[in-house]
């Protein structure tokens, strides 16, 4: 049996049975928070066990590393439309210890893709198209920095409501410990 014919089965029995009612809420968190984490799989849970929420009362955005590389991107955009849209009146990032992104190297993700089929030149025609592959795939050497820059580039960011505050935060993906970054109570924008 595939993985994908797996989720499928179980999900009818899901459906059939109305195990979604225990999650029903409604697209509006009831803690008016936005976080953008990490995609580790140690968080899926534990952060939000760690920070006594429950579904619906976050919305959460996730990336590799919990970066905002991108000022004008589809993270910045989503904590955006959160605070906008959503309802959302403080913004969270929130970065791990032990996280996959501190030892990535891009000359080891380069050589995997290559491995897996994508071509010399696919990589030239990117690279020659203002595209820094090496920059864009290169990790962090500290969680605290990482966490402390993408705070710094939402709370500046031009289109942020200057009351939002941005919290920044570390967890630990073993014990659920957080370590505070940045107060965001305590900071204010410079724009």
């Amino acid at each position: 049996m595939s993985l994908l014919t797996e989720i499928l089965d179980f999900n009818k029995t899901f459906t059939e049975e109305k195990m979604y009612e225990a999650y029903t809420t409604t697209k509006f968190p009831d803690k008016k928070l936005v976080i953008l984490t990490c995609m580790d799989t140690r968080l899926v849970e534990l952060l939000h066990k760690a920070m006594n929420m429950k579904n619906g009362d976050v919305k959460v955005v996730k990336n590799a590393g919990a970066i905002l590389t991108h000022p004008f991107g589809s993270i910045m955009r989503s904590l955006l439309i959160a605070v906008y849209e959503l309802k959302a009146d403080e913004v969270y990032v929130i970065g791990h210890h032990d996280c996959g992104m501190s030892a990535i190297e891009s000359e080891q993700v380069l050589g995997k893709m290559q491995e897996r089929g994508i071509s010399e030149e696919t990589l030239n025609i990117i690279n020659n198209s203002g595209i820094d592959l090496d920059e864009w795939l290169t990790g962090f050497d500290s969680v605290e920095e990482s966490v402390e820059h993408s705070v710094n580039m939402i709370r500046n960011h031009p289109l942020m409501a200057n009351e939002v505050p941005v919290h920044g935060l570390v967890i630990d993906p073993g014990t659920g410990k957080l370590d505070l970054v940045v107060n965001g109570y305590e900071t204010k924008p410079v724009k």
